[in-house]
């Protein structure tokens, strides 16, 4: 029997600025990582899958490396760079050729010399005669010859490539003896022997695309670290702190789950800076492509404008949305703090009734079972399917008790509905005159839909189509 390859798991380190978070984005072939010309634009690890020269990969990007010991940003930062390390099969030690071999370099050159995990050194930006003096200072470091590319223009990858193929994970090719296959085997002469039909392996669910958003310090990267239970990202007092999303893959009883730590939004006058817009922007991307958006608010500002404006996104981009209010053992008076959350979303999100709610505290880990419950929950109704007869016995209840306005003297008439795709629920409804049926009506059968099929809190989308007769009639 031949096992599946494993991937090999490549972890780039090297200290700040020498382009790790481009070759990650080479690498994995998108724009993953946020890549600017600052220093210390990363600050948590993250990885993506990658194929390069036959080779499968889990490349990891890391935070550039500091000498740095202290409970300050910096220190955390290389804690969790030194943690990817441990759990990569290979390191790729990154040094900028242009600007040479520096101390820096040197110091953690002999620092990845003392670990088990294997380093292949690479001379990043040696592009062209001013990269050749940086290329043949590497040698100084002690990691063999140094590996030639750039991560910007794709050059020197071939090289690369054979680099890696050493530590390139190889599949168990061991053939079982014969006297294995012979007690694997029924025996034909004896009687009643039967071969069993062997089963189809059930299909693996999805992961579900989960989403952790909210303003800056409210506790989305502690609220991930609860929930897969250990420190995968950086937490603490400073605001902003995240830029990349950062994803972690999981299981959960059995599903799996694609957790998604972002970036803090603020107001939009308060963006300040290209990395902030940069991180604002790759927030907008996970909520695109989430299932579920879970809105992490801060208990003693429950739903101040920004939460809204952030809800509202989530709602008009068609995701399932749950509001997770965090530090809850930390109010006093909770009831007043629950119904004014009951009262602002009545009042601001009045389309998108029964949002679940559920307060936790993500530092002491309290009820994040229940908000997971939840979100299994939402992500069912955000994928429900409702049969057309159903849908069109229901409509011509709702028309016979409040019948659609006239228009110059004439009646609306709805001719049928049919729902035309879940994620989120979305239903054609097909009418005379889908121009002049007035907003409040579109609401009255949205609140119905609700309702009569028990959808609360998900998006619904009705779409008004033109029809002169209904398909679905029996002749």
């Amino acid at each position: 029997m031949v096992e599946a390859k494993r991937r090999l798991t490549v972890a780039i380190v090297g200290r700040p600025n020498v382009g790790k978070s481009t070759l990650f984005n080479r690498l994995v072939g998108k724009r993953l990582a946020l890549v600017d010309d600052t220093p210390g634009v990363t600050r948590d690890w993250r990885a993506g899958e990658a194929r390069l020269g036959g080779i499968e990969l889990t490349v990891v990007d890391t935070a550039g490396l500091e000498e740095v010991f202290d409970d300050s940003l910096e220190a955390r930062m290389r804690r969790q760079t030194e943690r990817a390390i441990e759990r990569a099969d290979v390191a790729l030690f990154l040094i900028d050729a242009r600007a040479g071999v520096t101390p820096l370099d040197h110091h953690f050159a002999g620092w990845l010399r003392k670990g088990r995990t294997p380093v292949i050194l690479v001379a990043n930006k040696a592009e062209g005669a001013a990269g050749r003096p940086g290329l043949l200072e590497a040698f100084e470091l002690g990691l063999g010859e140094p590996v030639p590319l750039s991560a910007e223009h794709g050059e020197g990858l071939a090289d690369l490539v054979e680099a890696l193929l050493p530590y390139e994970p190889k599949p168990e090719d061991a053939e079982p003896d014969e006297e294995a296959w012979d007690e694997a085997l029924p025996d034909p002469a004896e009687e009643g022997a039967e071969a069993e039909a062997e089963e189809p392996a059930p299909e693996e669910p999805k992961a579900l695309q989960l989403a952790i958003v909210g303003r800056p310090n409210v506790g989305k990267s502690t609220l991930l670290n609860a929930l897969v239970g250990e420190e995968r990202v950086l937490t603490g007092p400073e605001a902003g702190m995240t830029r990349d999303a950062i994803a972690v893959e999981w299981n959960w009883r059995g599903q799996p789950v694609r957790l998604v730590d972002t970036a803090g939004l603020r107001r939009r006058a308060r963006v300040d800076g290209k990395l902030e817009k940069l991180a604002v922007a790759d927030t907008l991307r996970v909520i695109r492509m989430a299932h579920v958006v879970v809105l992490v608010l801060d208990a003693h500002a429950i739903l101040d404008k920004q939460d809204l404006t952030i809800a509202r996104m989530v709602v008009e981009e068609g995701r399932a949305l749950v509001i997770a209010i965090n530090k809850w053992d930390s109010v006093e008076d909770k009831g007043a703090a629950l119904k004014q959350l009951r009262d602002r979303l009545e009042t601001s999100l009045p389309q998108v009734r029964g949002i679940p709610t559920v307060t936790i505290s993500a530092l002491r880990g309290q009820r994040l079972d229940e908000l997971l419950d939840v979100t299994q929950k939402a992500y069912a109704l955000w994928n429900k399917r409702i049969p057309t007869a159903q849908l069109n016995r229901w409509v011509r209840g709702m028309v016979e008790t409040h019948p659609p306005p006239l228009v110059e003297g004439r009646r609306i008439k709805i001719r049928y509905m049919t729902q035309v795709k879940a994620r989120p629920p979305t239903f054609a409804v097909f009418v005379n005159k889908p121009v002049d049926l007035p907003e409040h009506y579109v609401r009255y059968l949205v609140n119905g839909l609700r309702e009569a099929f028990e959808m609360p809190g998900v998006t619904i989308r009705l779409l008004l189509r033109k029809g002169s007769s209904n398909p679905y009639a029996e002749d």
